[in-house]
């Protein structure tokens, strides 16, 4: 085995339905193979080919492995990102390389659909940027990190979510209006 990692992310389809499995001192395990075919277009026959299938095989810990089994099915197309780790194998019949990726994030892939976000509420006592420490831009640049051009806090709503406070604030009615960045 090597101990050698690259990080890469990778678009693909889930090829296997996911299997969670649980260890003897409760850790939580998720693995799945992910296909990711390659296209490119030919200009000579002006049509999109394929170019190849990378085969990983992907395994995700933890609560990520818990939300992963409950989220993910075959067929579905997914983007991850990981650790990268190349190993050889031998069954006695064939040897040959195989690629693991231990995953870091993953989700669905929305160029290719919609998916809808469940919160774990499990996660409130260890999340590591509670909602009241966002601070919501004022005015400028829309696209500003949260809290460091504001200079006030931003009010929450019911959720926990922060709204726009002061000028730079857009009510439901300006959705179009250039001062909105959607």
């Amino acid at each position: 085995m090597s101990d050698l990692y690259d990080t890469i992310t990778v678009t693909g389809n889930v090829a296997s339905e996911p299997q969670f499995k649980r260890t003897q001192n409760g850790l939580t395990i998720t693995s799945f193979r992910v296909a990711s075919a390659q296209r490119r277009f030919d200009r000579q026959t002006e049509r999109w080919v394929d170019a190849g299938t990378n085969w990983y095989t992907v395994s995700v810990f933890r609560g990520l492995a818990d939300h992963a089994f409950a989220s993910l099915h075959r067929g579905e197309r997914v983007i991850l990102t990981g650790r990268l780790r190349q190993r050889q194998w031998d069954n006695g019949e064939k040897s040959g390389i195989a690629f693991d990726i231990e995953a870091d994030a993953l989700g669905h892939d929305l160029l290719w659909g919609t998916t809808t976000f469940v919160k774990d509420d499990r996660r409130k006592a260890v999340d590591p940027m509670p909602a009241d420490a966002w601070q919501v831009p004022t005015g400028g640049d829309a696209w500003a990190t949260p809290g460091i051009d504001g200079d006030r806090p931003a009010a929450l709503d019911d959720e926990g979510v922060p709204e726009l406070v002061g000028a730079g604030a857009a009510s439901a009615t300006d959705a179009g209006s250039a001062d909105t960045p959607f």
